[in-house]
């Protein structure tokens, strides 16, 4: 066999891995989404790779998306989905707080997307985190995965990259961490999976969300807290 069909015959075996499972023309996509909250707020972050199986469409891509003033949503699955179902989301808020004369809650926000993910779940790959701070229950986080369910949790990780890091999340994470500590928990999660996870990888962005406002932060590639040795 010469170098050239023993080359294609790797090409066609990396790409058959890459597709396994999905139907024809859907690409493989990945991502690592996180929040943790804390006394006072919450803090999301997220990775910034956008890929389209083993392509990387964007590499500083924002996957923490404002749905109102104290209200974000982490995006994983198909970033066309997600955008959507955001802009959504953020209308329908933004009609409610006109209606009623009082800013949203998490759990309304979180309810609006569990409802058009689960209505449309046959046509929409998405799975999100509604986190946030407001004054009925204080910083808050629901996960909603494939499916449209929708969990309050203590705390969320998703996308491809969120497998790797189940276990030191569980290991790190506890009750009554202030807001330096969780900060440096999801800066440190989102940086393993990124470093073990193929699909996700750039930078880290993170959104620390309190009541007298939200406060945006990123850590670019080479000063990840975790990287592989040699980097």
């Amino acid at each position: 066999m010469s170098r050239v069909e023993r080359y294609m015959n790797n090409q066609s075996h990396m790409e058959g891995a890459e597709s396994r499972g999905l139907k024809p023309g859907e690409v493989s996509t990945g991502t690592t989404i996180m929040a943790v909250p804390f006394e006072g707020g919450v803090v999301l972050g997220a990775d910034s790779r956008v890929s389209t199986g083993t392509y990387i469409a964007n590499r500083v891509s924002d996957k923490i998306a404002q749905l109102s003033d104290h209200i974000f949503c982490c995006r994983s699955g198909s970033a066309a989905d997600t955008q959507a179902l955001t802009d959504y989301v953020k209308h329908y808020l933004s009609q409610l707080a006109i209606e009623t004369g009082r800013q949203p809650t998490v759990k309304t926000a979180a309810h609006i997307m569990k409802r058009l993910c689960y209505e449309n779940k046959d046509k929409l790959m998405a799975g999100v985190i509604i986190a946030g701070w407001d004054d009925v229950e204080g910083g808050s986080v629901y996960n909603i995965p494939l499916g449209g369910s929708c969990i309050k949790m203590p705390f969320a990780i998703g996308g491809s990259g969120s497998t790797y890091i189940y276990g030191l999340v569980d290991a790190s994470f506890q009750e009554g961490l202030d807001e330096g500590a969780v900060r440096d928990l999801v800066k440190k999660s989102v940086a393993h999976a990124m470093a073990r996870d193929g699909s996700s990888g750039g930078i880290i962005r993170t959104v620390t969300v309190k009541p007298d406002g939200n406060a945006r932060d990123y850590t670019p590639g080479d000063k990840l807290p975790y990287g592989p040795a040699g980097w």
